[in-house]
């Protein structure tokens, strides 16, 4: 007899429990079906968009170069502290500033990487074509 009432109690606990999780597990489930959804969402546009290895070869450059970070120093004509734009060690004196050398130097990677690959798999005349299609896509991302 107790021992039937300590596995109904069991049994209830169990069901209490689980009735106070599902609904942050069923929100996890929903969130993690909905990154899965966007990213065969973008696969897709990938496949479809001829220039998407260049999007994607500039956003895995970009992940490996440093991001630009605001640091406080003291104004070099006033003594006030002021807001500075740290990159590569060298202070800027706007994000905008930092941001674009950070750019500069993340299409610059991209570029060597494509240069490398021409190098290594791509005749003389197919390079001279390559390098105009990266000249057109640099100015259109601008």
């Amino acid at each position: 007899m107790i021992t039937n009432l300590i596995e109904v109690a069991l049994v209830l606990l169990a069901g209490l429990a689980a009735y106070a999780a599902h609904r942050p597990v069923l929100a996890a489930l929903r969130r993690f079906e909905q990154r899965n959804a966007e990213r065969k969402a973008q696969e897709f546009r990938n496949a479809m968009d001829r220039y998407s290895h260049y999007r994607q070869t500039v956003q895995f450059v970009e992940e490996q170069i440093e991001p630009v970070t605001q640091v406080t120093v003291d104004d070099e004509r006033t003594g006030q502290p002021v807001a500075r734009y740290l990159f590569l060690g060298t202070l800027y004196g706007t994000r905008k500033d930092a941001e674009e050398v950070r750019y500069a130097l993340v299409i610059e990677r991209a570029r060597e990487f494509y240069t490398d690959l021409d190098r290594i798999f791509l005749s003389p005349r197919r390079r001279r074509a390559a390098a105009a299609l990266m000249d057109r896509l640099n100015r259109d991302s601008h």
